[in-house]
């Protein structure tokens, strides 16, 4: 059976089989009574050389407070050679999720996983781990971001399904909290989401489609988050509204974004600690090959410059206008995180690869320095910040710094420097930024395509088109493919390739391919 179809039948339930034209006896099959303990499908994460997390959450009515799950993870698709296995205890006070961390694997291998419980078994995902540390490697993988339900369906998701790539990075924005207009193409439930249990039907909603649940399937993510997952543009402890009462829910956010993603035990929220803090940021190295360098440009950051009355959140001020747009002090990442990622830099792999949220490269309007017109919620608005990073990345000549970007629903890409207003500032390294799975760009490509007169080093945007970037990394050069979807309106539209890229690793900066 080829690779794509086994994917689709394990990842995607009854719903996409049934879409595709697919006979869904393997998925009857998978399923011990119909119970439906596994509605919201499988997913694998955070792969290291010997381990890698494997999750689910259990559904269904009369769930006990406590259900043992077992889960399998094997060599082979038929589970004829179990590699490991286990029993884990999902709780009612986080959600009946499973967070497995399977340890003693081989590195650079595929497995296939699948849980029990109640006398239900779930679909069959495919995960793998890392390449050893001093192993030879190549990397295929995709980012994405943005995939708001209600704006439009997920056959970008489909796309990335049957690519199985090596890796997905999803950059922020995994789910919306605001309510569905009358419109909307695909209502969810409820209003604005602020309570846990809001956040958790949120989630829930999301993780039916089936189309994302065969992208989880598919591989193993790696995960930061943005806004959206808690509100609008927050900063930190402060909301878009100003509420007294953000911090309890940001906490509920913060938990019920663990309980839904391939995360360790480890990284579950400290709910004690005002806002439930979460540790986010981290590493993986991927062999000889690359290091993966995970940014929190949401929870430690410093609130944005010039709000507008009695607000949080972003604003479009003139530079001119707002001083502490120069405040050296201010920081995007947080003090210990910046001092984090300057530390951790790697010098002896070819590359850097730099997971975060949104638009790193300058793109004001209006002119540059005094002139412009700045959005103070993406690094624009912390230009001192992200001149201190890109700085760093000069000073210590780090090789392979690519930087990969979602949250503005437009594909671009880009050179990075250290100082933007030097013409003749050297490129010190690359920028993808994707567009959305879903989510419809606010900018016009006409005005894309006037921003772009003012920041030449921004070498190509495009909003009109939903979808993700998909890369193939080799020791001596970086392949990239912005992919988009024909109509977002159709969970079997065409997805193609809009543009393709390079960059050398020893030449900083994006080439048209």
């Amino acid at each position: 059976m080829p690779r794509r179809r086994r994917l689709l039948l394990a990842a995607g339930g009854l719903a996409a089989a049934a879409s595709l034209g697919i006979a869904p006896a393997f998925v009857r099959a998978a399923r011990a009574d119909g119970a439906g303990r596994f509605a919201l499908g499988v997913a694998s994460g955070q792969p290291r050389a010997d381990g890698v997390v494997l999750w689910t959450r259990l559904t269904g009515a009369d769930l006990p407070p406590r259900v043992e799950v077992q889960w399998e993870l094997a060599h082979d698709e038929a589970f004829t050679h179990v590699a490991a296995r286990g029993v884990e205890t999902a709780e009612a006070a986080w959600a009946h999720s499973v967070h497995a961390e399977p340890q003693g694997l081989e590195p650079a291998r595929g497995y296939w996983y699948r849980f029990t419980a109640l006398g239900d078994r779930s679909a069959v995902g495919r995960t793998r781990t890392a390449p050893a540390a001093e192993a030879d490697a190549t990397l295929r993988f995709a980012i994405a971001s943005c995939q708001r339900y209600d704006a439009g369906h997920y056959a970008a998701w489909r796309q990335v399904a049957a690519d199985a790539p090596d890796l997905v990075l999803f950059l922020g924005d995994y789910i919306y909290e605001y309510p569905s207009r009358a419109d909307a193409l695909r209502r969810h439930e409820g209003g604005l989401v602020t309570t846990l249990e809001q956040y958790r039907a949120r989630y829930a909603t999301y993780k039916s489609d089936p189309l994302l649940q065969a992208a989880h399937a598919a591989a193993p993510w790696l995960l930061v988050w943005d806004d959206h997952e808690v509100d609008n543009d927050y900063a930190g402890l402060q909301g878009q509204a100003l509420h007294s009462d953000f911090a309890a829910q940001r906490a509920a956010a913060y938990q019920a974004y663990w309980e839904h993603m391939p995360l360790p035990t480890s990284a579950r929220p400290n709910l004690a600690v005002a806002g439930g803090a979460m540790r986010m940021h981290g590493r993986l190295d991927w062999g000889r090959l690359a290091r993966i360098h995970l940014l929190d440009g949401r929870q430690h950051r410093d609130a944005q410059a010039c709000p507008r009355p009695g607000r949080g959140g972003s604003n479009v001020v003139a530079a001119a206008a707002c001083p502490s747009l120069r405040d050296e002090r201010r920081t995007l990442l947080g003090h210990a995180q910046e001092q984090w990622l300057a530390d951790g830099w790697d010098l002896a792999r070819p590359w850097n690869l730099v997971a975060q949220q949104t638009l790193m490269a300058r793109f004001t309007s209006g002119g540059a320095g005094d002139d412009a017109l700045v959005w103070t919620d993406g690094w624009d608005g912390y230009a001192p910040a992200r001149a201190r990073l890109l700085g760093t990345v000069a000073q210590k000549k780090v090789p392979g710094v690519v930087v990969l970007g979602g949250d503005v629903h437009t594909h671009y890409v880009a050179d990075l420097k250290a100082d933007f207003d030097d013409p003749r500032a050297p490129v010190v390294a690359s920028e993808f930024c994707g567009t959305s799975i879903s989510s419809r760009s606010s900018l016009g490509q006409d005005r894309i395509d006037a921003l772009r007169r003012h920041n030449p080093h921004i070498h190509y945007g495009r909003s009109d088109r939903r979808g993700y970037v998909r890369f193939r990394l080799e020791r001596e050069r970086l392949h990239v493919e912005l992919m988009g979807v024909a109509d977002a309106d159709d969970p079997g539209s065409a997805v193609k390739v809009l543009a393709r890229y390079v960059v050398d690793a020893d030449r900083p900066g994006p080439q048209r391919a």
